[in-house]
């Protein structure tokens, strides 16, 4: 633990951050495992629906500096890729 006034206050700081990063983090990632798991059980629209929404979570993640922004767009074009490859081409 520390002893110096300003590192406790730093560590207040950073424990406060760490809870509030989890926020967008956790929502973030569980729309991304329901896309994923949509996409496996081959329900395409609401597929694209909630990778809409995880789209919008990682960009606020971001936004927040929870994650970087290139990591938010990393994650999201995979996700989009993920969807659009395992979308059969006749409903596409």
């Amino acid at each position: 633990m520390p002893v110096i006034a300003s590192a406790k206050k730093r560590l207040r700081q950073g424990e406060k951050r760490r809870l509030r990063n989890r926020v967008y983090r956790s929502q973030a990632r569980t729309y991304i495992k329901r896309t994923n798991k949509l996409i496996s059980q081959g329900q395409w629209d609401e597929a694209a629906q909630a990778a809409q929404l995880a789209a919008t979570a990682l960009d606020r993640a971001a936004q927040k500096g929870t994650i970087h922004k290139r990591n938010a767009a990393r994650r999201k074009s995979r996700l989009f890729k993920r969807l659009h490859q395992a979308k059969p081409e006749s409903s596409g």
